[in-house]
């Protein structure tokens, strides 16, 4: 199978775990976009279940596909939130944000009873740092000043771009892709970076998973 063909079977798999009567959030990215078509499928079919969208993109897709969505002030507590993730290490921490949607994502999650996150194997990696970089949003204000102090704690720190000019987040900050050779302490880096002035959330999701649906050449494999 090709990489499109596995987002769809850990998406699918997810959502076998969607039940009447749920509030759920709803990720960002390419994996998740699998997960809104089977749920838009399971809403025509009779599913009652309220979206909480983490993104303008996905609350745009879940709209097409008839989902009611509603937001954190009406539900400020998620039956579950299902999400996608650019690496998976073996203590099912994770590396989020090349979507574009870390902060809303992690709010999401800090309101979910449960977070099941879905991905192809390419995502999963010996330890966080493998493959890709480390996004973190920042406020516009000074952000060069941020960028030199977040240049202190990795190789090499680039401003996202989209067509040549910067990266606007849904929350109207910039995008800072930090890259590393590896995140030994990510607990400790989480925090760390979430401490320096300009910085509003980074993508380093420690502890919040309780399991990954990882789609390979041989089947889906559960990591918990």
């Amino acid at each position: 199978m090709d990489l499109e063909a596995l987002k769809r079977l850990a998406a699918e798999k997810a959502v076998e775990a969607v039940e009447p009567g749920m509030v759920l959030g709803l990720g960002t990215g390419s994996t998740v976009y699998y997960a809104l078509l089977k749920l838009g499928q399971n809403v025509r079919s009779g599913l009652d279940i309220i979206g909480i969208p983490t993104s303008i993109q996905t609350a745009d897709i879940a709209q097409r596909e008839g989902i009611k969505l509603s937001d954190l002030a009406t539900y400020p507590e998620l039956d579950l939130t299902i999400d996608g993730a650019d690496e998976i290490d073996p203590d099912l921490n994770l590396i989020k944000g090349l979507g574009g949607a870390l902060v809303r994502e992690k709010i999401t999650v800090e309101a979910s009873n449960r977070l099941i996150i879905i991905a192809d194997q390419t995502k999963v990696v010996p330890h966080l740092g493998s493959k890709s970089p480390l996004p973190v949003e920042v406020v516009q204000f000074g952000w060069e000043v941020t960028r030199n102090r977040l240049g202190q704690r990795c190789s090499r720190v680039v401003q996202r771009q989209n067509r040549e000019v910067a990266y606007i987040t849904d929350n109207g900050n910039y995008i800072l892709d930090c890259y590393f050779e590896r995140i030994d302490n990510p607990a400790q880096a989480e925090v760390e970076i979430n401490n320096l002035p300009g910085v509003v959330e980074n993508g380093l999701f420690i502890n919040r998973a309780e399991q990954a649906i990882i789609a390979t050449q041989n089947g889906i494999h559960i990591q918990c």
